[in-house]
């Protein structure tokens, strides 16, 4: 009796693909907060000028999320991801090159500009290689890679700066992503049907997600504007992305200059946010099927996710508030790194779920709205450590913001297409 043949398992590779990107965009990203010290020391930076510096690239990132998706929607994420990658790859290296605070902030802007259209290319892969049901698995993986990326950059640039100094660990980070682009472009398709490894067999498990693979740019940009559901995605993004902004932007500045910890010290304990928030996307990412299985409703399992992720995010800032030790201080607010990723697997497997063919649009769109959070926050917490001599007060507003971004899940339907709406 002959075997069948089984599917092959190519769609895998997109995740392995996505999970590199996601580590070297975090470490293009976070680099930046640990050198905060030597660049505004050899620059002769202020604390808001630093702030505005940090913001560039939220600022960015925000205005090019939508185009970026679209392009993805569009021409699909193949041509797109090269183009982008190698734009910021090239900009890394670049902040290695400023000589003042124009030139930071303009090169941080540009850096955040070809950035801006990774993970919306990224979700709309994964909607058009992957069946619906492993999509929020593969989401949760892939920030928890991108996450621990970010937190082990700490470490990474502490000891590059050592040897090299801040402006030549920047041109070896810009490095990555040139040869991330070399692997990619020549073995993905934007359309699973075009690759040589995907059988019949793996053909019929994609079935539905493949066809979702056509370019097309012609959004229904009024269906996404009344969409109470796109609106709230886009608030409750901006509420996780504000608060989560300190820990790879102001965190060592933090640790160093008011809980007082040299670098080396300082460096090891910026881990925890991100290493605990990457733990925090894959628990999510497995858990939520487990709960949508035992609720019976994804929707009630997203939000749920969200409630207790927001929740708990908020609780744990305010607790570390009062813990004198700076360990001890570090091991929760990476609670609150593990509590504020619980949300993420979720919001964006709603973008995949809801956006269908305009996953990438969708993405792009929230993850704007997450990087307006991003670019506000910077320079809110720069004004008011200038202002206050603390950070304590910066502690208050995001969990007041944590709390925000829990409401908006009510209003919420994080699995109804948009184009059944």
């Amino acid at each position: 009796m002959t075997t069948p043949p089984k599917p092959t398992h190519a769609r895998y590779w997109v995740i392995v693909f996505a999970v590199a990107l996601a580590v070297i965009t975090y470490i293009d990203r976070v680099c930046i907060s640990q050198a905060a010290s030597g660049i505004r020391h050899d620059l002769g930076l202020t604390p808001v000028q630093m702030g505005y510096a940090f913001g560039a690239f939220a600022w960015a990132y925000a205005l090019f999320e939508i185009p970026g998706g679209w392009l993805g929607d569009w021409m699909g994420p193949r041509r797109v991801l090269l183009r982008v990658v190698l734009w910021w790859s090239f900009f890394t290296a670049a902040t290695g090159w400023v000589r003042g605070w124009v030139s930071l902030v303009a090169t941080r802007f540009l850096f955040g500009a070809g950035e801006a259209g990774c993970f919306p290319n990224l979700t709309k892969a994964f909607t058009t290689w992957l069946p619906q049901r492993e999509r929020v698995r593969a989401q949760g993986i892939m920030w928890m890679s991108a996450r621990w990326g970010g937190a082990f950059t700490p470490l990474i640039v502490e000891w590059a700066i050592r040897r090299m100094t801040w402006r030549h660990a920047f041109e070896a980070f810009g490095v990555l992503g040139v040869l991330w682009a070399a692997s990619f472009y020549p073995w993905f398709r934007d359309n699973p049907r075009d690759h040589k490894g995907v059988n019949a067999e793996e053909l019929a498990v994609l079935e539905g997600a493949e066809k979702l693979a056509a370019g097309d740019g012609r959004v229904p940009w009024k269906k996404l504007v009344r969409s109470r559901t796109a609106w709230m995605l886009w608030a409750q993004y901006f509420c996780l992305s504000y608060s989560w902004y300190f820990y790879i932007t102001w965190l060592p500045t933090y640790l160093k200059e008011y809980r007082h910890l040299d670098a080396g010290y300082a460096a090891q304990l910026a881990v925890f946010p991100l290493l605990f928030g990457g733990l925090g996307c894959a628990i999510g990412g497995f858990l939520s099927p487990l709960l949508a299985r035992w609720t019976g409703s994804v929707a009630v399992a997203r939000r749920w996710m969200a409630y207790v992720g927001f929740g708990g995010a908020g609780l744990m800032l305010l607790v570390h508030t009062g813990i004198r030790s700076p360990l001890w201080a570090m091991v929760v607010m990476g609670l609150a790194g593990f509590a504020n990723d619980l949300v993420m697997p979720g919001a964006w497997g709603a973008c995949m779920d809801v956006g269908g063919r305009y996953a990438g649009t969708l993405a792009g769109s929230m993850n704007m709205m997450g990087n307006l959070g991003s670019g506000i926050a910077p320079i809110v917490f720069g004004y008011v450590i200038q202002t206050t001599k603390s950070c304590l007060p910066n502690f208050y507003i995001m969990a007041a913001i944590y709390l925000l971004g829990a409401l908006c899940w009510r209003f919420i339907d994080p699995v109804t297409p948009l184009e059944e709406t």
